[in-house]
């Protein structure tokens, strides 16, 4: 098998993952994004936190990742509600 192919839908199904995570989340549920390195090459540090169930994930995802990730409007959505 290619490790490229490997790598890309692995990539997809992070992504997927944090999508479902984040659009299922409640009110409880903080999101926090951003970047930690810029050369060479970005890489964004996505934090998901529910301090109700006592649970964090961090993930790191490159700019296309990311990219992928805020294709969907609702999930734009909740990263702008977060800024404000």
């Amino acid at each position: 098998m290619d490790p490229l192919a490997l790598s890309g839908d692995r990539s997809d199904r992070i992504v997927n993952s944090l999508r479902t995570q984040i659009l299922e989340g409640d009110a409880e549920q903080s999101l926090r994004i951003r970047q930690i390195f810029d050369n060479p090459r970005e890489i964004f540090r996505v934090e998901i936190q529910r301090p109700d169930q006592g649970y964090q994930r961090t993930t790191l995802l490159d700019r296309d990742a990311l990219e992928d990730l805020l294709a969907t409007d609702d999930i734009r959505e909740r990263v702008t509600d977060q800024l404000d």
